[in-house]
């Protein structure tokens, strides 16, 4: 079945792009907070929140991503439309 082993590619991809993209933003996001942070830090307060509030998205983004992955890993939706194209 050449549809299992894309769709194994394709989870392989949407769960290692994500945990890429997320890690590349929390990291790009903790810099500019300690660099905004030096420059006021009367600010801190409330540019830690912010920051604690984004890391909560950017997680939760990846985590969205990696149970769409894991759906499509055990209960495919492509197989049962394959199964009714294919002839019997």
């Amino acid at each position: 079945m050449e549809l299992i082993g894309l769709v194994a590619v394709g989870v392989g991809l949407i769960i290692g792009l994500g945990a890429a993209g997320a890690c590349i933003g929390v990291g790009i996001m903790a810099s500019k907070y300690l660099e905004s942070a030096a420059r006021q830090p009367e600010l801190m307060g409330e540019l830690q929140t912010k920051v604690f509030l984004l890391l909560g998205l950017i997680d939760a983004s990846f985590i969205i991503g990696t149970g769409i992955a894991l759906w499509f890993t055990t209960a495919n939706p492509f197989l049962a439309q394959l199964s009714q194209i294919a002839p019997k």
